[in-house]
């Protein structure tokens, strides 16, 4: 069994590691940018707004944001009936709380919610989270299950879109070839790594990093060589200890694997999380860029701290390698710096940090944190308070490092100097948008370039001539439909674990430590760094390339 050092230590309200001076909770002041009671949409005069069907507010649930220059934008993916819009936004400058959601880009985009889509057609069908890159696109992860907390319907395959923030219209479509696509895929994050991308390319030769959290595992495409491949790991599936979350009084049961994603671009590394864990993993964007593993190799995972309880949301500093994390129990969001082992509780507030589902460090915004904040455990029980605020928008100041590359950017950032600027006061009056709104006209076509295609997979590792089940693919088909579609429902909401090997813990394991907030740590940092090791927890039996084969 392996020790861990209590390396923090909460005393009479403030925190203290180390030899560090205890640092008060309420060194931070939190803003509330916007909230909602429940979310509501502009919607056209012939739309069926009455219908439950089409609208019910109480099943619409926000999971992931991103905040742009004039906009923030708003991810409400379809896990119940009743979401009109999967993506909308909000203007920057407007006042009060309860601003009207906008369909973004316009409703034709959200024609899943009136049961007229085509797959084909270039549209939304569940968006979970939504990243802005440095050349001003926004991409859109669409995982293409309607009702994924109820009867799970594979509508459509994944896909990504990625919108011109200056013209608001589809400037690329990414589609996923089925063997990187099981049938339970629901890819709930995305992280966009530009480190090695070259500006001439605008954005075009980047890494993105995909979550799949019920066939868990992390789907890496190549976007300058169009390639896909999937890796997976025992640290990406939930634990079944940790399949119960406690929230105040309200305690719910959700065995998500991996879902909580963040990325470290200084240093390379790529953190994650499963919803049902107590653990934060790391892996390197290297590991993730070398390819499909071969036969026998696993991904270098390694355990980098526990939590005081479950999470989703996790963020990380543009510079300085600060981890931004919000355990559910203790509606708390705290940083750990895995550098100077400097580990602070920046805000506790039981009413706004119940459910941090998505938290942001945009470059955009100096030194904030942005924190999206749910009543999701009450959306998800059926027992929500329409009365209260179930939706928060939330900003820190003070805690991120921008990374110094919005200087670069000429063509996007503002023209007076760029200074961190509050809520509806964002922008200076003599602030110029890089381009104004204008959503596509009604009925406007779009224009796409053809897609790369192949006949053949290609796969850097078959060196025996084996039949080709693993590695690289390229897409095969545009805007087909995929095999994925013709299997019908998935017999089980979530893989078989670790069948036939030891119970976890072992019984030679004493009962795990309980942290939290009465007198406890909240995030135990790993005592050896430099070893590979996840704690106890199972690895499952070897199986070729990774697990990566078809199901």
């Amino acid at each position: 069994m392996h020790r861990w050092s209590l390396l923090a230590v909460l005393c009479s309200g403030v925190l203290l590691v180390h030899n560090t001076p205890c640092l008060a909770d309420d060194l931070h002041k939190m803003e509330v940018v916007k909230q909602w009671n429940l979310l509501n949409y502009n919607f056209p005069w012939d739309y069926p707004a009455s219908s439950k069907e089409f609208y019910n507010p109480e099943n619409v649930v926000a999971t992931g944001m991103e905040v742009g220059y004039d906009r923030i934008f708003i991810a409400t993916p379809r896990l119940f009936s009743g979401v009109p819009a999967t993506v909308s936004s909000i203007p920057r400058g407007t006042n009060g709380d309860s601003p009207v959601l906008q369909a973004y880009p316009d409703w034709t985009h959200h024609r899943a919610a009136t049961k007229e889509y085509n797959c084909s057609d270039i549209g939304l069908v569940s968006v979970y989270r939504l990243r802005i890159d440095s050349c001003n696109r926004l991409w859109a992860l669409d995982a293409g299950v309607s009702r994924s907390l109820e009867d799970f319907e594979v509508t459509c395959p994944p896909k990504i879109l990625v919108y011109d923030l200056h013209t608001d219209q589809v400037v690329r479509r990414i589609d996923f070839p089925p063997e990187v696509v099981r049938r339970e895929s629901l890819y709930t994050n995305i992280i966009v790594d530009e480190t090695s991308s070259r500006p001439e390319n605008n954005c075009d030769d980047v890494f993105v990093y995909i979550t799949d959290t019920v066939a868990p595992g992390i789907v890496v495409y190549d976007s300058g060589k169009d390639l896909t491949w999937r890796v997976s790991h025992p640290a990406m599936y939930p634990d079944p200890d940790f399949a119960e979350s406690s929230i105040l009084e309200h305690r719910f049961t959700l065995m998500d694997g991996i879902v909580g994603l963040a990325f470290d671009m200084e240093a390379g590394i790529v953190y994650f999380q499963p919803l049902a864990t107590d653990r934060i993993f790391s892996v390197t964007t290297a590991a993730l860029r070398a390819g499909p593993l071969p036969f026998g190799k696993e991904l270098p995972v390694k355990l980098v701290g526990r939590k005081s309880s479950q999470g989703i949301g996790l963020g990380v500093s543009p510079r300085g390698g600060t981890i931004f994390y919000a355990p559910l129990s203790e509606t708390a969001v705290a940083s750990w710096n895995p550098r100077t082992n400097e580990h602070q509780i920046l805000v506790q507030d039981q009413e706004k940090i119940q459910f941090a589902a998505d938290l942001r460090t945009p470059d955009r915004d100096g030194t904030a944190l942005y924190i999206l904040t749910s009543k999701f455990h009450r959306f998800f029980l059926k027992n929500l308070d329409a009365n209260e605020f179930n939706t928060r928008i939330l900003r820190i100041d003070g805690v991120a490092t921008p990374s110094g590359q919005l200087a670069t950017q000429s063509h996007l950032q503002p023209t007076v100097p760029y200074d961190a600027l509050h809520g509806n006061a964002y922008y200076h009056p003599s602030v110029v948008l890089p381009v104004p709104y204008k959503p596509l006209a009604p009925g406007q076509s779009i224009a796409l370039p053809p897609a790369a295609t192949t006949s053949t997979p290609v796969s850097v590792y078959n060196l025996h001539n084996a039949p080709f089940r693993h590695g690289l693919f390229t897409k095969q088909s545009t805007f087909g439909q995929s095999t994925i579609l013709g299997q019908g429902k998935p017999s089980q909401p979530f893989f078989e674990l670790n069948n036939g090997e030891k119970s976890f813990p072992p019984s030679t394991v004493a009962s795990r430590p309980q942290f939290g907030m009465n007198g406890s740590p909240i995030f135990v940092p790993k005592v050896n760094p430099s070893f590979n090791d996840l704690n106890l927890l199972r690895y499952r039996k070897s199986v070729s390339v990774n697990a990566t084969a078809l199901h």
